[in-house]
């Protein structure tokens, strides 16, 4: 099965992520990229000051996708998952949410970003985000009532799914997927059993 980096094109001027999407389950759109509802969660920080946290785009993660061309997966470096990350704050898109990729909301900024460096000592496993080393973390401002009330609190929205632009490049299968899984399967019960 064919597997096909994501990367950011900066001499083509692709821009990367324009948007982050509260979404009920996060999955992967046409021109929409989200991990599995399974994989991405979010940690209400503080009820009182409206914040969620969650992992915005994990390094290395294969994604299954269908097109008309087949099956296939996709995947982001870990350089390019910091690109992205920088990208987005320096084109001022930190203002940018939509409802299930559909409708554009007021009053949702990214008030905090950074990328995972340590799996003990990071500030996402006091939430118990437990993701890999590499991964772009965001906490979101809810300044939405609305919002607040009618999606987040009642669990309509259940993760972060990012909205943007970049190019394919293809790549042969370097490890088999099925042992990929299993090596990440082995790797979160090690984290559990410590």
């Amino acid at each position: 099965m064919k597997i096909i980096e994501l990367i950011l094109d900066e001499a083509q001027n692709i821009m990367g992520i324009d948007a982050i999407s509260i979404v009920e389950n996060p999955a992967i759109e046409e021109n929409f990229l989200a991990l599995k509802s399974d994989e991405i969660k979010l940690a209400e920080v503080s009820k009182d000051k409206k914040i969620l946290m969650g992992a915005l785009l994990i390094p290395n993660k294969p994604i299954f996708r269908t097109g008309n061309e087949g099956d296939y997966y996709i995947y982001f470096s870990k350089d390019t998952v910091q690109k992205a990350s920088q990208l987005y704050l320096k084109n001022g898109n930190q203002n940018n949410s939509t409802l299930e990729h559909q409708h554009e909301l007021n009053g949702l900024t990214l008030v905090e970003s950074w990328i995972v460096e340590d799996t003990k000592f990071d500030k996402s496993r006091k939430y118990n985000l437990n993701v890999p080393v590499g991964t772009w973390m965001g906490s979101i401002k809810v300044n939405n009532d609305d919002v607040w009330n009618d999606y987040v609190k009642t669990g309509k929205v259940k993760g972060f799914s990012i909205e943007g632009f970049f190019v394919d490049k293809m790549q042969k299968p370097k490890v088999d997927m099925a042992e990929q899984k299993a090596q990440s399967l082995l790797s979160e019960i090690k984290n559990i059993i410590k």
